[in-house]
């Protein structure tokens, strides 16, 4: 089953608040994007945001200008019709973040809770960070949420990669600066312990410019 099928299969058995990586409101990403913004018209995206309530909490404290980027259509249909009128405010993407093509340095915030960590493979990682790159304005910052070393080898039923800081940050590569890091156990709605860890880089304009 290619990843697409899975993620569908997920969202369209699964309830929004079963699944384990589900949280009320993702107040460590929150507090990351509004130190991360320069304005309530900083261009944001959540990649992988699926089912995610991090876009209502985003409307909520006014920001104007929010994409939200999941593989599975079927998760981005149910996020819109949570969110009713107000989801015509919002850009909404289905296509994979290794493969998809957004418009060149078009995003000041990209955020990511849980969907690198999916990529096993460091064709997949390269992928990820060629379109980030292609992506992000220079002097944008880059949000990502994954699993700790503690936490759990597989989710929904496939294998992750656990990731430190550093490990992040040797993914990404030297043209980010980490910022700032924190660290979650997340209990998920059966009741498990997960560690994440969440890390703010910067993009430094001068080495794009070096490695361009």
């Amino acid at each position: 089953m290619n990843a697409r099928d899975h993620w569908e299969t997920v969202y369209r058995s699964t309830a929004p608040e079963a699944v384990s990586w589900y949280q009320a409101h993702l107040e460590i990403s929150l507090d990351l994007i509004r130190r991360a913004a320069t304005g309530l018209s900083s261009s944001i995206i959540d990649v992988g945001g699926g089912e995610s309530t991090l876009v209502d909490d985003l409307i909520a404290h006014g920001f104007q200008n929010v994409a939200v980027l999941d593989i599975s259509p079927t998760a981005l249909d149910l996020t819109r019709k949570r969110i009713g009128s107000t989801a015509d405010r919002i850009s909404w993407i289905a296509a994979d973040v290794t493969s998809m093509s957004l418009p060149r340095h078009s995003i000041d915030i990209w955020h990511d809770r849980a969907t690198f960590h999916f990529l096993i493979s460091a064709e997949q990682r390269a992928a990820y960070v060629r379109n980030l790159l292609h992506c992000i304005r220079p002097g944008g910052n880059v949000i990502i949420g994954a699993f700790g070393p503690e936490g759990p080898e597989r989710c929904s039923g496939l294998p992750v990669v656990r990731y430190d800081s550093e490990g992040l940050q040797r993914e990404l590569g030297p043209c980010f600066l980490l910022m700032e890091n924190k660290e979650e156990v997340h209990l998920t709605p059966a009741g498990s312990a997960q560690q994440f860890i969440y890390c703010r880089f910067g993009l430094e304009p001068m080495r794009v410019l070096r490695k361009g």
